[in-house]
């Protein structure tokens, strides 16, 4: 984890004070390394300083969502867990919601749900597979038949921690394939309709594992040696890079997109049960640690803000500000080193459209 100045200068920058301090024994050397360490960590302090007060309301909450009236979200795996509290939240701020998850009759009963809850809720489901990248470019192609734009997508859904290594029907490791790879083709298929709203907004959720793991770029599918955890954080770190990678791209093209990423904390959802499973070792640890864990309420709320507050930063990550970011008030959270490495970003941005044989638009035309 890099410290707290280090964590908002690019990778550039802290390679060459690293560059510049083994190279102490030369006099006109060691006088401009103590000149160039002073100007970066003042240019790191100022924009450290800006970050923090642009930092959000510790206590922001629900009630502080501005009218979402007459804009549109899609949220992934938005039929339980924080997925499914980011879109009643949105129906009951005005939005027209669109959730999204493999399973047809839990997608009817969770918009029974919010129907019940949010009186004049306007939410429908449509399915679709994020591991199947046929099912989708479907998606995206009866959306836009059907809708005029889109102002917020949130890449929520994900899978953790299967046992066993699994692969998707195009080949992927599930993990890669449904919690970055499906979202990233996704994003890029619904673009079209992001850049018909006058302020589209992407929101992709990150996790605290990004702590315990990177990329691997050796081993991107997990087939040298398949660890469930490792390969959760490596999907976790993609959607992080990801993230950041689109705002770059973003403002290079002229896309228009504000591109945020978010994560929980460690929340009470059907993650575990639908992963590791509750009879697993990991699965005891969290039943018995569960009640001081944040509830899927709480930890959609770094989602809800990056969706929908107007001082919410583009290419920002937001989470809860608690002991190891586990739980606890909202603010911005810690970036590792990795996920500050663009080129490794860009590289890992271009190795994915080639598998999954999907492109962005090189501008904004």
């Amino acid at each position: 984890m890099i410290n707290s100045t280090d964590r908002y200068l690019p990778q550039s920058s802290r390679s060459q004070i690293n560059s510049e301090a083994g190279n102490s024994t030369h006099p006109v050397r060691s006088r401009w390394r103590h000149h160039l360490a002073a100007l970066v960590v003042l240019c790191a302090l100022t924009v450290g300083s800006a970050l923090a007060q642009n930092a959000p309301k510790p206590d922001w909450g629900t009630a502080d969502i501005p009218s979402q009236k007459d804009r549109i979200f899609l949220i992934t795996g938005g039929t339980s867990g924080m997925g499914f509290e980011d879109a009643k939240a949105l129906a009951a701020a005005g939005a027209q919601v669109i959730i999204t998850a493999r399973n047809l009759q839990r997608g009817q009963e969770a918009v029974k749900r919010i129907e019940e809850e949010v009186p004049d809720a306007k939410v429908q489901f449509e399915p679709v597979d994020l591991a199947d990248l046929s099912s989708v470019r479907a998606l995206s192609q009866r959306l836009a038949g059907s809708l005029p734009r889109i102002d917020g997508l949130i890449n929520n859904a994900a899978i953790m921690a299967p046992a066993e290594r699994g692969t998707s029907v195009d080949g992927l490791e599930m993990q890669f394939a449904t919690n970055y790879a499906g979202h990233f083709v996704l994003t890029a298929e619904l673009l079209p309709l992001l850049r018909k709203s006058d302020a589209p907004r992407v929101v992709t959720l990150s996790s605290v594992a990004v702590h315990r793991g990177g990329i691997n770029f050796d081993d991107l599918q997990s087939m040298q040696i398949y660890d469930p955890y490792a390969a959760y954080a490596q999907s976790k770190m993609a959607c992080l890079m990801f993230a950041f990678e689109l705002q770059r791209r973003s403002d290079a093209n002229g896309w228009g997109i504000q591109s945020v990423a978010a994560h929980p904390g460690i929340a009470v959802t059907e993650l575990v049960a639908r992963g590791p499973g509750l009879d697993s070792d990991s699965g005891r640890r969290w039943l018995a640690m569960r009640e001081h864990l944040q509830t899927a309420a709480q930890g959609a709320i770094p989602t809800l803000y990056a969706a929908t507050a107007p001082e919410a930063l583009a290419g920002a990550y937001y989470g809860p500000t608690g002991e190891q970011e586990v739980r606890g008030p909202l603010g911005l959270a810690t970036i590792p080193d990795q996920a500050l490495d663009n080129a490794a970003a860009a590289h890992l941005w271009n190795l994915t459209e080639k598998i999954t044989n999907t492109s962005f638009p090189m501008s904004g035309n």
